[in-house]
């Protein structure tokens, strides 16, 4: 059960400033150079000296299903973040991750489903084959990214964990400690983080269980070890740092949901003819395409991906079902 804490007032994703791009790329540099002063073993870069070491990198196979838009830098795709586990600054979490630990890591797959069990993140990883997806990302602050994800579609798992007929909809929910990640003492959100898709949403190809981008192990910023992405939506729908997911039969009530439920609706479709409470959702700001010359680009229906899943939608209001 999620309990707010009495007293909280929420901040809201759309009130935090965001830094400059000269501020990002210098955070990203310290953060590098730090890297590099921590020991290696065999060949991978190590995290903290009590932390094992993650993959160097993961063998991948090219997917259909990628955009081919030019890829967002690494500097940018991991030095600018929404991670409130680890602060509200879009730098923060480059800057705090290194806390985390992501080895020994279990996911719980719970409810109503025939097979119930935990998973080590090794077996998760072995469970199908992994591709490399290059995914145009949005988030409901208005900038965007095109990011090459490392995973396979979740309904890979699904599949083999086997729903039961009242399972209609799936809770992931993220790690919340106190010790590891110094965001969740602020009463900002309820912790653990919630967040939630209908079963068809999960079973979706577009849908990834995800453990890398840039073709190497995820970033402890960027939701290491595992997370859930799903293209079509806003980036907050995308869990970080999974420790369960659940099978349930009613909607979830989920994380932004409770903090603000008229900004952030459950399904959080990427639609520019729906304006947020407070600004528009029409265009979108590009990261790395920040020159004062710039334009911002269009928001796409869907975020671009409107031919693959508009048909999950059909007949539903979107402006009432946001």
């Amino acid at each position: 059960m999620l309990i707010r804490k009495t007293g909280a007032h929420p901040i809201l994703s759309s009130e935090i400033t965001p830094r400059t791009v000269y501020e990002r790329r210098r955070e990203f540099i310290r953060t590098a150079a730090a890297a590099a002063l921590l020991p290696a073993a065999g060949g991978v870069h190590a995290g903290r000296a009590d932390q094992a070491a993650p993959r160097a990198a993961l063998a991948t196979r090219p997917s259909p299903l990628s955009t081919d838009e030019p890829r967002t830098s690494w500097e940018d795709v991991t030095g600018y973040n929404n991670f409130f586990e680890f602060g509200t600054g879009k730098s923060d979490p480059a800057a705090n991750a290194h806390r985390l630990r992501t080895r020994p890591w279990t996911v719980s797959i719970e409810g109503a489903v025939a097979k119930p069990g935990v998973y080590d993140i090794d077996k998760l990883l072995g469970l199908a084959p992994l591709e490399e997806r290059v995914y145009r990302m949005r988030c409901v602050e208005g900038w965007s990214m095109v990011i090459p994800w490392v995973g396979y579609s979740l309904a890979e798992l699904i599949r083999r964990v086997e729903p039961l007929g009242d399972a209609r909809y799936i809770e992931y929910v993220t790690l919340a400690d106190e010790q590891q990640m110094p965001g969740v003492r602020s009463p900002v959100l309820v912790w653990p983080y919630v967040e939630g898709l209908r079963m068809d949403e999960a079973m979706h190809p577009l849908t990834l269980l995800t453990f890398g981008l840039y073709g190497e192990a995820l970033p402890n910023q960027n939701g290491a070890p595992v997370r859930i992405v799903v293209p079509w939506k806003y980036g907050f729908k995308s869990g970080k740092s999974v420790v369960a997911i659940r099978f349930v039969e009613k909607q979830p009530m989920t994380t932004w949901h409770i903090a603000a439920p008229r900004e952030y609706g459950f399904y959080s479709n990427v639609n520019p003819e729906v304006a947020h409470p407070r600004w528009s959702q029409a265009t979108e700001r590009r990261i790395g395409e920040d020159g004062f010359f710039t334009r911002k680009r269009k928001t796409l229906m869907f975020n671009g991906y409107a031919d693959q899943v508009a048909s999950l939608y059909a007949g539903m209001d979107l402006r009432r079902y946001y």
